[in-house]
């Protein structure tokens, strides 16, 4: 599965990376696998990095679902990073999404890992 994530409880933090041809049912599979980790905690931020996925195989119906789904407190910040102009894209359909929905997690979706660490105040902990 081109999807990966790491906890680091110290930094309150989720990181979670995809590469590739990413598609919806491996993002399910994925946010299911993390939110039955025993060290998940819904308080904690995410930073997403898609920088390498070359096609994200999800619907814009799909993407709502994924980002419909509860795991992270409304007070969590999620960076999503992506270069790939139609990843980009559809990151934006979830932005969206997140805005408009009363009461979601804070989502903000970046060009760059710079500023998506210092959005999430970790501009010197990842490298």
């Amino acid at each position: 599965m081109p999807c990966r994530y790491v906890i680091d409880i110290e930094r309150r933090l989720v990181v979670s990376t995809g590469w590739d041809r990413v598609t919806f049912a491996e993002m399910k599979a994925h946010q299911d696998k993390l939110a039955s980790d025993p060290d998940f905690n819904p308080e904690f931020d995410q930073f997403v990095d898609a920088t390498t996925v070359s096609v994200l195989e999800a619907s814009p119906d799909q993407l709502r679902t994924i980002i419909s789904r509860r795991f992270f407190s409304p007070t969590s910040r999620r960076a999503f990073v992506a270069s790939n102009l139609h990843v980009l894209a559809l990151g934006r359909v979830m932005e969206i999404h997140a805005k408009l929905t009363a009461g979601r997690e804070q989502i903000r979706l970046f060009h760059d890992r710079v500023s998506a660490l210092q959005w999430l105040a970790l501009e010197n902990s990842l490298a």
